[in-house]
């Protein structure tokens, strides 16, 4: 499952880990586990959890001696809405204009 298209338009690092968030569902992940989803050096996953974490777009939290990162429910889509794969016209535009 992916994050909302709306919080798509971020960085590719940060809609990675927030995709990877989205799709481990509530159990959240440790810092080592989103860099081996995401497969990006600790100083670039440190700097995009940071980003994500001062737009409230994640928390973090304790978890049987764990840090685990949770996507905020705003990022986590309906699972009843029908998800929509096809990209639009204006989507494929601003990707490719890198906007």
């Amino acid at each position: 499952m992916k994050a909302k298209r709306e919080f798509r338009d971020r960085d590719e690092v940060e809609v990675a880990v927030l995709d990877a968030l989205v799709d481990r569902g509530g159990d959240g992940m440790t810092v080592f586990e989103l860099r081996a989803a995401v497969d990006v050096d600790i100083d670039t996953l440190e700097a995009a959890l940071g980003e994500l974490k001062a737009d409230s777009l994640i928390a973090v939290e304790r978890d049987d001696g764990r840090t685990v990162v949770l996507p905020d429910d705003r990022v986590v889509p309906d699972p009843t809405e029908t998800p929509d794969d096809e990209e639009g016209l204006f989507d494929a535009i601003r990707d490719r204009l890198g906007l």
